[in-house]
């Protein structure tokens, strides 16, 4: 079985591009089928060419496009849909894995969040109380 070049996601991306290769394919068609200026040698050919060149040029631009986006969904995170900049925010791999935790298995990694939480807590508060007695200190 051959490889899948783009998956559902790629393919989803590329949605923004397929969209208007349909519609100019449509028109082409449109034009070829019904003809509604009657055919001109050199006006057919350049209102053909003005369908044409964009078709192929989109359809080249939409494939190095898709795969580059597959080739970057293989080789750095994914995040999920705007959480790429924020802060402390699961990759896409760790939300699944965290998915199939069992009820106990999720109890155990919360328990496991809050104790760092606590640790990092007190760790600040500690250095603000050291900063606090140095500034009495100076005085």
């Amino acid at each position: 079985m051959a490889a899948k070049i783009f998956d559902k996601e790629t393919i989803l991306d590329l949605t923004v591009n397929i969209i208007p290769l349909g519609i100019i394919v449509f028109f082409m068609l449109l034009f070829a089928v019904f003809n509604p200026f009657g055919f001109d040698f050199l006006a057919s050919t350049i209102s053909y060419g003005l369908l044409i060149v964009p078709l192929l040029a989109l359809g080249v631009l939409t494939y190095l496009s898709g795969k580059a986006i597959a080739g970057d969904e293989k080789r750095s995170e994914v995040f999920l849909a705007g959480q790429a900049t924020v802060p402390g925010s699961q990759t896409l791999e760790e939300y699944e894995e965290q998915a199939e935790l069992s009820d106990e298995e999720r109890a155990q990694l919360a328990e496991q969040e809050s104790t760092t939480e606590q640790e990092s807590t007190t760790e600040q508060e500690s250095a603000a109380t050291e900063q606090e007695s140095t500034a009495e200190n100076d005085d």
